[in-house]
Parts: structure tokens; C-alpha cells; sequence
């Protein structure tokens, strides 16, 4: 099935085969990008942000204007008419008849699938709220697929915020779909996995899941670290935010004891729960991984559009 004019609100709204197609594109763009840089021709992506963002925003904006398209749109609601009261339905009515493709995020779980509804045009779910992520789990598992060669057979340590984090939602339930996924989740009581969504992964992928508040007991058991930041904007109570934030630090003397394969990965931004010393660490990819993050959305705004992608390699 072609992906042309669907929508992406959700990492499992496409078939292992489609994420498959993306990837194998993905792939092709990093490779050889300037090959690439006029399949969208004419093509206008707009860009609705109604929450804060620097490396969605802007690999969504580069993307596109590497493959000779133009951009429009806000990344502050209160410059928009939003502020005047319009509602999301009208908005992306309006928008649908200035661009060919929209990225969204919202702190509201859900606006982006509302938006979709009522959408004449692709619309791609940038985060919404403690929810999901989507382009964000593309690029993670772009980044695993190229690090480790496939996508199965993983053992994965997710670290920090596992009750807020919405690349944590987004990533665990794709990888959950590969034969083999094992997971260990990392994090204070106060901040574990929601229950609604461990018994989910339990009940449709009887996947492994191990729990513990110990990041030094299982660094040397997995195949990916993915640290994540204490996210002091889900917090209602800046007291437990304090009190919290400081739970995981990796340094380069805690990779002693991992595999000399492990990946260290982090959706970034990050604060202190990486130190500087780690970056130059060959198992520190996270930069890398938001390199890739350019390249999955060029061949998901491709994809999307039904753009001609079979360009001449140079």
C-alpha cells in the first residue's frame, strides 16, 4: 500500500514492511542527501507548534528545504490566531489549502489525531503532550537499525522519565512489534512506566520486562541505553521536580562495565543526565541520532507527498 496521503499520528499507524520502506529510503538520503535536493519541488510544509521545540522544528524545516520545498508556518501559538480563540479543526482547514504536508505538536494528548480528522492534506504528529512521538521513535529506530544492523533481537534500557516521556511511549511500543524486544526500564517509583501501557505490551507482544531503580545493576545486560531527561514541564509540583531531576547521571566511569557495543542514546535535549565526558565515547550516538532524525523525516515528507523519489545517484 502506497503511503501517499496518509496521516502519521501514532509509530503503529504503518506496517513493519511500510517502516521498512521508509528506512530503506532514509537510508538512500543519508548516503548520497544531495542527490535528493529537488523531489519537492513546489511542495510547502506547514509547520503548527503550539509548544516549545528546537530539533523538531528545525530537522522538520531543514528536511524539507533539502529536498527544494518551502515551509510556512508558526512556532509560537500566540503569534497565530489561536490566541484569538480559533479552534485546531479551523486552523487546519484553512492550512490545507496552503501547503502539501503539516507537522503539528500540541500539549494537548490527541490534537494532532483531531487535526487529521478534519485535514485535506498529510498530517504528521510532531509530540503531543506526554503521548506520542512519532518522527522522533522513526528516527530511534533508524538509528538502532544502522547501528546494529536490524531491529530484532534487542535488549533495551530505557532510563529516566518513563511515566511523562513521550519518545519512551512512542519507541517502546514500536520496538515491541520486533521478534526478540526484551526492555529494561530505569527510573524512581514516582516516574515508571504507566501501568495501562506495560500490560498492553505484556497482553499483545508478551514481551520481557524487567524493573529497577538501579542503572548500575543492568548496564552490562543491554544492547541500547536510552537516557531520557526529568522533564520538569510535566511536573505539577516544582518540590518533586527537585527532588527528582538529579535521579540518573551516565558518566563515562558508569560505561565501564557495558558492552563494547552498547548504544547510548537520548532524544535530546538533555541537562546533566549525560555528562560531557561521555560524548566523545564511541557508544555515544545521540548526536548521530539526531542527524538521522533529518534524513527519516526527508523520506517521510517524500512518502507522504508521493513525490519521485527514484532520482540518478551520483
Amino acid at each position: 500500500m502506497s503511503l501517499k496521503g496518509r496521516h502519521l499520528i501514532d509509530p503503529n499507524d504503518f506496517s513493519l514492511s511500510e517502516l521498512d520502506e521508509i528506512f530503506d529510503l532514509a537510508d538512500r538520503m543519508a548516503d548520497d542527501r544531495d542527490s535528493f535536493g529537488n523531489i519537492c519541488n513546489g511542495k510547502i510544509l506547514g509547520t503548527l507548534f503550539y509548544e516549545p521545540s528546537t530539533r523538531t522544528r528545525l530537522s522538520f524545516e531543514s528536511a524539507m528545504l533539502r529536498m527544494g520545498g518551502k515551509v510556512l508556518g508558526f512556532s509560537d501559538a500566540s503569534t497565530s490566531s489561536v490566541s484569538k480563540g480559533e479552534s485546531i479543526a479551523d486552523t487546519i482547514r484553512v492550512l490545507s489549502s496552503y501547503a502539501d504536508v503539516v507537522v503539528m505538536r500540541h500539549p494537548k494528548e490527541g490534537a494532532p489525531k483531531l487535526a487529521s480528522e478534519y485535514s485535506l492534506i498529510p498530517v504528521i504528529n510532531g509530540g503531543d503532550g506526554g503521548h506520542q512521538h512519532p518522527t522522533q521513535t522513526l528516527t530511534d529506530l533508524l538509528t538502532i537499525r544502522r547501528y546494529r544492523g536490524t531491529l530484532e533481537n534487542q535488549t533495551i534500557a530505557f532510563c529516566g522519565d518513563l511515566k511523562f516521556g513521550r519518545t519512551v511511549h512512542s519507541l517502546i511500543s514500536a520496538m515491541s512489534r520486533y521478534k526478540g524486544s526484551k526492555f529494561v526500564l530505569i527510573s524512581p517509583a514516582e516516574l515508571r512506566l504507566p501501568g495501562h501501557l506495560k500490560s498492553s505490551l505484556l497482553e499483545k507482544h508478551n514481551v520481557g520486562i524487567y524493573e529497577t531503580e538501579n542503572l548500575e545493576e543492568v548496564i552490562n545486560q543491554v544492547n541500547v541505553l536510552y537516557m531520557t531527561r526529568i522533564q520538569k514541564e510535566r511536573f505539577f509540583n516544582e518540590a518533586d521536580y527537585m527532588r527528582l531531576k538529579d535521579s540518573y547521571i551516565l558518566s563515562r566511569s558508569k560505561l565501564k562495565d557495558s558492552r563494547e557495543d552498547m548504544l547510548v542514546m537520548h532524544p535530546l535535549p538533555r541537562v546533566n543526565e549525560i555528562s560531557y565526558d561521555v560524548d566523545d565515547d564511541k557508544r555515544a550516538v545521540y548526536f548521530k541520532q539526531a542527524e538521522f532524525g533529518i534524513y527519516v523525516r526527508m523520506a517521510l515528507m517524500a512518502l507522504l507527498l508521493g513525490v519521485n523519489v527514484n532520482v540518478n545517484r551520483k
